[in-house]
């Protein structure tokens, strides 16, 4: 009962050096420029994409979305865009990870040093199967009520390239989310006084509101996913399996998608 009371509401983390008005407005702006150049700005866009999508005039569960899909009909085109794309998710990677060292919390501190096996990938292993699952069951009674698109999660043409590309959108996609929507964001949050739940609830809804394009069962399903992968964090300080499990349920997805379509009855 005490480990489970103290996972539900865990004592509030050492923030540092207490700020003052002029530190917390600073830190304020940091966080509104660094999220509207990154995952807000993309979960206000997703949300017009569901307005969008419920105005038409055939149901979400009619209507098909892809996470990666084609961007030139030109092959080598196509493949540049793709790589420009990941690149820029790294870049947000790279800019979480550089305010947080320039704060002194580099990435030892937020458990994104080398990664171990036992410390790292197998807990990230773990972690996916229990995300990835009921995700899968979760999306497929969200869209038979009628409450999500169907989601292909990759529809590029299957050139050479395929293969390593949709492999480095999974690793680019799980850190540019780990590191800003739950190190980031949960430290920063930490450090203007707000409470283990409210930054974990923050960073949660952060995480469904860039998902909303799928749908509503999309968006409630990240969200789930960002209670789960920020308590995770906030209790063990790690952050390598959060990476590790975000980047192998997207290769599955990816992968699994393109060998299991057209033999599959519920797969767009």
């Amino acid at each position: 009962m005490t480990t489970i009371r103290t996972w539900l509401n865990p004592p509030r983390q050492n923030p540092g050096t207490p700020l003052d008005a002029a530190e917390r407005r600073a830190l304020w702006i940091e966080i509104a420029i660094v999220l509207l150049v990154t995952f807000g700005l993309s979960g206000l866009s997703s949300i017009l994409s569901l307005l969008e999508a419920a105005l038409a005039p055939e149901p979400l569960s009619d209507q098909t979305v892809a996470l990666n899909a084609p961007r030139s009909s030109q092959q080598f085109i196509d493949l540049a865009r793709q790589l420009l794309g990941i690149v820029r998710l790294l870049a947000w990677a790279a800019l979480g990870l550089y305010l947080l060292w320039r704060s002194g919390r580099g990435p030892k501190i937020i458990g994104f040093a080398r990664p171990l096996l036992r410390r790292d990938w197998l807990p990230g292993a773990g972690l996916a199967a229990l995300i990835g699952l009921p995700g899968l069951g979760l999306y497929l009674v969200a869209r038979a009520a009628g409450l999500n698109l169907n989601v292909a999660p990759s529809i590029l043409a299957d050139y050479w390239w395929r293969l390593p590309t949709e492999v480095l959108w999974a690793i680019a996609n799980s850190g540019a989310e780990e590191i800003l929507v739950v190190a980031y964001l949960i430290t920063r949050l930490r450090q203007l006084g707000w409470s283990e739940n409210g930054s974990l609830l923050a960073s949660a809804l952060l995480r469904g509101s860039y998902h909303l394009y799928q749908g509503l069962g999309g968006g409630f399903g990240n969200v789930i996913m960002g209670l789960v992968f920020g308590r995770y964090w906030q209790r063990t300080s790690k952050l390598w399996p959060l990476v590790v499990a975000h980047a192998l349920i997207d290769c599955v997805a990816f992968i699994g998608y393109q060998a299991l379509r057209g033999h599959v009855s519920w797969l767009p």
